[in-house]
């Protein structure tokens, strides 16, 4: 027979310990409750002989249980000690990135169960008492290193989002602040390279002079740079967006953010046939 008390004294955990360890296919498992001066005790019995089958189990309880009560804690505890000069609001946005980053990236969700699913399992199987508070401050360092990683990698990408929107913002306003200096341009957009037409549909050529260099920041859209450097130059009234493939990247959204309602899309037009012939017949 095989033994395991698990001591805890958040009741949510206990509950949902006790709900976990209730649905395991374990016929020879019996599980009580043991309330004792210190901690709230979970006891699970197991009278077969499969014991790589009751630690696989229990393990996948308790790693499930982790990253349900204790993930998001150890998250906001890093980004505290690391990143304290953020201000509250930041945090919330920092710790949103992070956990879209979990969530999303499957390598990344793997690593972090495994590390504390194994974790576990070597410490139970030499181990017949798990506190559960002690062994996630303790006991899982590569897991907790992985989620400083994280931390880390949700900063930098707030970092960019912000500097992306104060680019924008500084765009914006030079622009509402800039009189028109043409009636109308088309943008044709296609496999991710732009073309200008005036309001004659005559190619504008873009401008490299470095004039609005200083507007570009260090956000680029390599070789449609030249052609938002053209557009806040030319500043038109009206901004008709062709998109040859219908696909609208970040380069077209950003277009679409600093011109705001200037701008108007178009998928089905003469100017579209043309360009989509002549993709058609490369």
């Amino acid at each position: 027979m095989k033994s395991l008390c698990i001591k805890n004294n958040n009741q949510e955990i206990i509950s949902y310990l006790s709900q976990k360890l209730s649905t395991l296919n374990l016929d020879s498992l019996s599980i009580s409750h043991h309330q004792f001066k210190i901690y709230n005790n979970i006891i699970v019995h197991y009278t077969d002989v499969n014991y790589d089958l009751f630690y696989d189990k229990i393990s996948s309880v308790l790693t499930d249980t982790i990253i349900e009560f204790y993930q998001d804690k150890l998250l906001r505890r890093i980004l505290e000690y690391n990143y304290f000069y953020f201000t509250g609001h930041e945090k919330r946005k920092i710790l949103d990135l992070a956990n879209e980053f979990i969530n999303d990236d499957s390598i990344s969700s793997k690593d972090n169960y495994f590390s504390i699913y194994y974790s576990i399992l070597d410490y139970i199987s030499e181990n017949k008492s798990i506190i559960l508070d002690g062994f996630v401050n303790f006991r899982l360092q590569n897991y907790i290193k992985n989620l400083d990683y994280i931390i880390d990698i949700s900063v930098n990408k707030f970092l960019i989002e912000k500097e992306y929107n104060e680019f924008i913002d500084l765009l914006k306003m030079y622009v509402s602040f800039t009189p028109y200096n043409s009636p109308l341009v088309h943008l044709v957009y296609s496999n991710g390279e732009s073309t200008l037409l005036d309001i004659d549909k005559k190619v504008i050529p873009n401008d490299d002079a470095v004039f609005q260099a200083k507007y570009l920041s260090d956000i680029t859209f390599s070789s449609n740079d030249y052609t938002l450097n053209t557009l806040l130059n030319l500043t038109p009234k009206k901004i008709i967006i062709h998109l040859i493939n219908c696909q609208a990247d970040e380069f077209i959204t950003t277009i679409q953010l600093i011109f705001e309602n200037r701008c108007q899309i178009c998928s089905d037009c003469k100017i579209c046939s043309l360009y989509k012939t002549n993709l058609i017949t490369k």
